[in-house]
């Protein structure tokens, strides 16, 4: 089943910034998208806040005459996204646990690809862009911090915790869509995995998911169209989020 975008309304796309660049490139020249806001990457870190500033935009879009549809580019993200819903316009999501999903095209491509190689850290242009990730620049710049905030001996305390979670991983994996992907990018990418000791792996994305999310081609198995009042929560199968129509869970 596929969902069109009803006349008269336009779409509204909200992304994170991780995304923006693939965003941008698969707009240009869209007569139909009457806005698009981005938030900044690291709210899935605090998922209420997420879920705050997400709605806050939702109702701000809202506020469009000429808006039909949202278009959320997220995915569940640390159930940051569940609850949100609209008043009066359609709500759009891809059913994706994360970004990395939109990156690779599929839920499926996801799944498969962390249950060959459990310990997966992913990198990509938009998360190498705006945050540092695990590697030596990291953990130089957070130490200079905890040294000016805790002194030597505290700081060195701090990075040892810091560098505990890092056991949790053993490969670093760099994953693109061409877009924004640079040489010094992978060569990037490529220090941080030989500093932490990690196995280095590129993956090809794949642009599909994304260009149905942004195009309209919303087939039920893929994305969750949310009529006003709707929300959605998390599930524990292959659907990854399901609708509701009372107060949803948080």
């Amino acid at each position: 089943m596929r969902h069109e975008v009803a006349a008269p309304g336009g779409v509204w796309v909200i992304t994170c910034a991780v995304l923006e660049l693939e965003v941008e490139a698969m707009l240009r020249d869209r007569a139909d998208v009457v806005g698009v806001t981005r938030l900044p990457q690291g709210l899935h870190n605090e998922p209420d806040r997420l879920r705050e500033e997400l709605q806050l935009r939702i109702d701000e879009a809202e506020t469009c005459a000429g808006c039909g549809v949202i278009v959320l580019v997220y995915g569940l993200c640390s159930r940051g996204t569940e609850g949100l819903r609209t008043r009066r316009c359609r709500l759009v999501i891809p059913r994706a646990h994360d970004c990395i999903t939109l990156l690779l095209g599929s839920k499926e491509r996801y799944a498969a690809y962390v249950s060959e190689h459990p310990g997966t850290y992913w990198y990509s242009p938009g998360w190498n862009a705006h945050h540092v990730p695990p590697g030596p620049k990291r953990y130089e710049l957070l130490r200079r911090e905890y040294v000016e905030k805790y002194g030597e001996d505290n700081a060195d305390f701090l990075m040892e915790m810091e560098q505990g979670w890092f056991k949790e991983y053993n490969r670093a994996t760099y994953v693109h869509l061409s877009i924004g992907a640079t040489d010094e990018d992978r060569a990037e990418t490529r220090r941080c995995a030989d500093w932490l000791e990690w196995t280095y792996d590129e993956v090809a994305g794949d642009p599909g998911l994304m260009e149905a999310l942004l195009s309209g081609a919303w087939d039920e198995e893929r994305f969750l169209v949310l009529e006003p009042g709707e929300a959605f929560v998390m599930t524990a199968d292959e659907r990854v989020i399901e609708r509701v129509k009372g107060e949803a869970s948080s």
